[in-house]
């Protein structure tokens, strides 16, 4: 992948991660607020590399998410990074609808910025600096704007119905991203239930996801990281769930790499909330 557009398809591929859906949600309380504040350390092989914090507030006609992290540790004497992401939409009978995501990266005294607007999961406005030019990437075409997402609301799953909201349907979807240079797909499969413990806030049951990247535009085919990307049926994420919600957020995301596992574990995964219904009533405030 080209110097130009790096940060951004590494900013926009882990947030879609993390960090995952255009939430088909169906919260049980008709009046809910959701809050999540979490912290992420990102290890290689063990060896810490770089920190995220993630703030996720979930209301009852909209949402708003931000996140940020930064290279760590010894990784620091090989490369500088940090970047920014934000997001935020309306609820909708439901569901999040995506309207406006920011996305800032840094990398080695280089940047990038993506602006993009959204309408009904429909890009209507993008900017996108600096330009990727390459003339073996596989072009963007107005298509590719059209049935996505973008990665920071990908990065939460809405569960439907009345149920159980941690369970095997959870992972059951493919999330279409755009990040405003790549068009890509995360096929979600279920793995298994687990159990988390974070140092601080949640510790109870995960569904845990297998994750299948499928790259369909603005990628480069002969890269050797895309496709041992393609390769990989090793890669999972854990969702846990936002009090008070139908929401689930990323707690913990495994990639194999040829010199050991890469992973991004929550430390901290504190939710709250604030919620009514008539005839219904929570605590206000309530942490895991």
């Amino acid at each position: 992948m080209d110097a130009a557009c790096r940060p951004a398809w590494r900013i926009g591929l882990l947030s879609a991660v993390l960090g995952s859906t255009l939430a088909i949600a169906a919260p049980v309380l008709a009046q809910a607020q959701g809050r999540l504040e979490a912290r992420y350390t990102a290890t290689l092989a063990g060896i810490p590399i770089g920190k995220g914090a993630w703030t996720v507030e979930i209301r009852e006609h909209q949402y708003s998410a931000v996140a940020d992290g930064r290279v760590t540790g010894l990784m620091r004497a090989i490369t500088r990074g940090d970047g920014t992401a934000t997001g935020e939409g309306a609820m909708a009978g439901g569901r999040l609808v995506p309207a406006a995501y920011v996305a800032h990266t840094g990398y080695d005294h280089r940047s990038s910025e993506v602006r993009m607007t959204l309408s009904s999961g429909t890009v209507t406005d993008l900017v996108a600096e600096p330009v990727a030019a390459s003339p073996d990437r596989i072009p963007l075409t107005e298509a590719h704007r059209h049935g996505v997402v973008d990665p920071m609301s990908a990065a939460l799953i809405g569960v439907s119905g009345s149920g159980e909201v941690l369970s095997p349907e959870a992972c059951r979807r493919t999330l279409p991203i755009f990040d405003g240079y790549q068009r890509f797909d995360l096929v979600l499969s279920f793995k298994r239930m687990d159990e988390a413990r974070a140092e601080h806030g949640y510790q109870g049951p995960v569904v845990v996801c297998s994750v299948a990247y499928r790259p369909i535009a603005g990628h480069r085919p002969g890269r050797f990281a895309i496709k041992y990307l393609m390769e990989q049926r090793d890669i999972e994420i854990w969702y846990a769930p936002i009090a008070g919600t139908r929401v689930l957020a990323a707690f913990r995301l495994l990639v194999p790499t040829l010199i050991g596992p890469a992973m991004l574990q929550a430390t901290q995964f504190t939710t709250a909330v604030s919620a009514s219904r008539a005839g219904t009533s929570l605590p206000d405030a309530k942490t895991q």
